[in-house]
């Protein structure tokens, strides 16, 4: 008697993975309304405002100065072992994969490439934009400070804004930024942000980045994500490419594709086709020839005449006689 396995809540977890959803006919995209624009604006504004401060070597500098002088890795040395460790949320690598990976798998499940075009954009723009800011500004970090009290800008240093905030901000708020509902959107949103933050205050812990480094980061990458509406065009239109560009390929390969070879089939054995009564009475009425090892009458050997073989130099014999004949007795001669 067979019986059914009960199925796991494992079993269970993957049957309901396995259950593809239809690709999402109504996706919410943010668009670049009115309070978006004043919102980027302001933002905008107090990025200008940290370079400026730090330009003119403000109050802003002499916290970046205090703030390294208490060496807080000196501090509170128990936590440097978790610092080390949570920084990674905000190296490129490591969290470049993590987010894609999850991306990449719900443009499988929705069959939309959106999550990872977008993906891929805000990147893009993070490495132009905060790439460009750290060449133009050239600020040695507080392990490099040459001068006291000075803002070390224009040295040929590559840390302002922080790279590890800006890509904190930008990774784990595109997740905020492609939820699906708002409620999502809001707890993502306030999560993105206090990691963001926590990755910011763990470099000044470390002592590779100013504090003013921190916030640059931390408005840069939100730049990023309040302009992503902007290019929501352009990934449209390059989603839309690539699927066209799939359907042809595959439209392609379908009249290239041979035709499928039909089954092979058992072979029938034929069965002898039963001969009518006029064709067994005209092959019992036909006479049957003789058979013969060889054409024509069949003769003794010594009855045959012998051949002189083609082309031999010996004259023929027109005095032998064929064996078994009586042979004619010669004429004696004396002498």
């Amino acid at each position: 008697m067979r019986t059914e396995r009960n199925l796991t809540r494992l079993d269970r977890v993957f049957a309901r993975l396995d259950r593809e959803p239809e690709r999402p006919a109504h996706i919410d995209v943010p668009k670049m309304s009115r309070h978006r624009v004043a919102l980027l604006a302001g933002t905008l504004a107090f990025y200008l405002a940290i370079v400026w401060l730090v330009v003119i070597t403000s109050w802003l500098v002499r916290l970046d100065w205090q703030v390294m002088f208490f060496r807080p890795y000196q501090q509170w040395a128990e936590i440097h072992w978790f610092v080390d460790y949570y920084v990674v949320l905000g190296q490129r690598g490591p969290t470049a994969v993590m987010i894609a990976s999850w991306l990449a798998w719900r443009s499988w499940r929705q069959h939309t490439l959106r999550p990872m075009l977008t993906l891929a954009t805000s990147l893009l723009l993070l490495n132009i934009t905060v790439g460009a800011a750290k060449i133009g500004m050239g600020r040695l970090g507080p392990h490099y400070a040459t001068t006291i009290g000075s803002n070390e800008m224009g040295l040929g240093g590559d840390i302002f804004p922080s790279g590890h905030t800006a890509n904190a901000v930008v990774t784990w708020g595109i997740l905020a930024y492609l939820a699906s509902t708002p409620r999502a959107r809001r707890w993502l949103s306030a999560l993105s942000a206090v990691t963001s933050l926590g990755v910011g205050m763990a470099t000044v812990y470390l002592g590779t980045h100013w504090l003013s480094d921190v916030l640059l980061g931390w408005v840069a990458g939100l730049l990023v994500l309040l302009a992503l509406p902007w290019f929501e065009p352009l990934i449209a239109r390059a989603e839309d490419q690539i699927f066209d560009l799939r359907d042809r390929w595959r439209a392609r390969g379908s009249r290239t594709a041979p035709a499928p070879l039909s089954p092979v089939e058992t072979p029938v054995r034929l069965k002898p086709r039963p001969a009518s009564q006029n064709e067994t009475a005209a092959r019992a009425a036909a006479p049957r020839a003789p058979v013969y090892l060889a054409p024509g009458p069949h003769t003794t050997r010594s009855e045959r005449t012998p051949v002189t073989p083609v082309g031999s130099r010996r004259p023929p014999q027109t005095d032998r006689t064929a064996r078994g004949t009586a042979s004619t007795a010669r004429p004696l001669t004396g002498g």
